[in-house]
């Protein structure tokens, strides 16, 4: 990934920059902003040809502005640039996803034992640019889920981790108050989906007529979502199993690995990285009722 992909890019009004850290329901917000802007659950193509991914070098910059420029629709942008990289303007949406990062971890791990190696660095020469180098080198992979639980949480020299989850969500919680933000919380989406939809709808200022929420919101479900994987997985060849990209969707599995010491361990090194009130939040609690 490349942040400094976004000098330059022509931001319309309107536009919706959907920035989440990874594993923490950037997907399943494309798909709810499509079924929004688009209001049916039968999307016009693939939900990675609606919305490219900005800040991945999978795709060349000149296809992506190009890409954006054609559109004509309300456009919605994924990145997984965080806040202090973003232009910001007052006419664009900005919308975070945060999630307790004991489930982010577990996620991450699905998701990285499903990457097809092979083809992902044939897409990346294709697209990226040869004279840039990555900022961090992931290391071989651990053998056992808990030291790559461990892993993800403590290696600084990467870039999908805790570190920088944390980055990315501790600065759109500086910027909460702004009215073109929204942090959303990954498992009130989860308990309360048609009430998290209604409310981003009612943000993004998009009329939708009651008869048609019950198809939208069951189409943003994670069943349904699963079930029409080719359709929406990002980066489709990129994945050994497309179905996997969406893999449980729960909250929680980070119980059966870490016994007390491991918590104090992990309580231990987040407060090193954010305050104690976005650390709450991630843990505990909604940041806004659904309205």
């Amino acid at each position: 990934m490349d942040s400094g992909r976004w000098e330059g890019f022509p931001l319309r009004e309107g536009d919706i920059v959907v920035s989440t850290p990874a594993k923490c329901g950037t997907t399943w917000t494309q798909t709810i902003c499509a079924l929004l802007i688009f209001q049916t659950p039968e999307l016009p193509a693939r939900l990675d040809d609606l919305t490219y991914w900005l800040d991945m070098l999978t795709r060349s910059r000149d296809d992506i502005f190009a890409f954006y420029e054609a559109q004509r629709h309300r456009r919605f942008i994924k990145t997984h640039t965080p806040f202090d990289g973003l232009p910001i303007h007052d006419g664009v949406t900005y919308v975070a996803v945060g999630r307790d990062p004991r489930d982010v971890a577990i996620s991450w791990d699905a998701h990285s034992q499903n990457v097809a190696q092979e083809a992902f660095d044939a897409m990346l020469a294709a697209g990226g640019s040869p004279a840039q180098e990555p900022a961090g080198t992931a290391p071989a992979p651990a053998e056992s889920a808990y030291n790559r639980f461990w892993a993800w949480l403590e290696d600084t020299n990467v870039q999908v981790g805790l570190p920088s989850m944390l980055h990315h969500l501790s600065g759109f919680w500086a910027e909460r108050e702004r009215p073109n933000v929204l942090l959303l919380h990954y498992d009130d989406l989860k308990s309360d989906l048609e009430g998290q939809m209604r409310f981003l709808a009612g943000r993004l200022g998009i009329e939708v007529p009651e008869s048609r929420w019950p198809d939208l919101v069951r189409a943003a479900t994670f069943d349904s979502m699963r079930g029409r994987a080719e359709a929406l997985t990002p980066v489709a060849a990129m994945w050994s199993d497309p179905k996997r990209f969406f893999n449980q969707g729960v909250s929680g599995q980070w119980r059966d690995l870490l016994d007390e010491d491991d918590l104090r361990r992990y309580e231990d090194r987040v407060a090193k990285l954010a305050e104690p009130d976005l650390i709450d939040w991630l843990h505990r609690g909604p940041i806004v009722p659904a309205r």
